[in-house]
C-alpha cells in the first residue's frame, strides 16, 4: 500500500510539473513586471524589526514583506545565489534597512549583496494585476467541418 501511494505521489508531482505553460523565465518577468507597475517612488531606507516572507525576482531583485500588506521591491547585485535561497537575511542600523549601506543575506558561503534601490510596493495594486494576469480570455471552439457525425 506504501509502495503504491508513493508511486501516486510521484506520478502527481510530475503531472503538475508538466502542466506548466509558462516557462520559469516568462513567469519571473510577469512577476517583475506586477512588481514594478505596483512600486512608488524609490525611497532611501525603510524600518524592519521582522522578516514577514520575500520573493526573488531574478538574481538582481526582490521584494520582501515587513507585514503582510506592507511590502518592498528591492534592486540589488546581482546576487548569485538570490533565486535558489531557501531563507534570505536583511541587514540593518537601528531597526533601518538603507540604498548603498545595507546588504540581502542569501547564504552561507555567498557575498552579501548590496542593496542599490529601495521602492515600496502598493500591495493592493499588486494584487489587482495579478488577478489581470490571471484572467484567462476564453473562446468557444468553432465546430470542425473536417469530422464526420459520429454513428451509432
Amino acid at each position: 500500500m506504501y509502495r503504491r501511494a508513493s508511486w501516486m505521489v510521484v506520478a502527481l508531482a510530475a503531472a503538475l510539473g508538466a502542466c506548466s505553460s509558462v516557462p520559469y523565465a516568462q513567469r519571473v518577468a510577469q512577476r517583475q513586471a506586477a512588481y514594478a507597475a505596483a512600486a512608488g517612488a524609490p525611497v532611501r531606507s525603510f524600518h524592519f524589526f521582522n522578516l514577514y516572507s520575500w520573493e526573488p525576482l531574478g538574481d538582481s531583485q526582490l521584494a520582501v514583506y515587513t507585514q503582510p500588506n506592507r511590502a518592498w521591491l528591492l534592486d540589488v547585485g546581482p546576487c548569485p545565489n538570490l533565486e535558489f535561497a531557501n531563507a534570505i537575511g536583511l541587514t540593518s542600523f537601528g531597526g533601518e534597512v538603507s540604498v548603498n549601506f545595507d546588504k540581502v543575506l542569501a547564504g552561507r558561503g555567498y557575498a552579501p549583496c548590496f542593496i542599490s534601490g529601495i521602492r515600496p510596493v502598493d500591495v493592493a495594486k499588486l494584487k489587482l494585476e495579478q488577478q489581470a494576469q490571471r484572467k484567462i480570455e476564453a473562446e468557444p471552439r468553432q465546430p470542425s467541418a473536417a469530422a464526420p457525425p459520429a454513428d451509432h
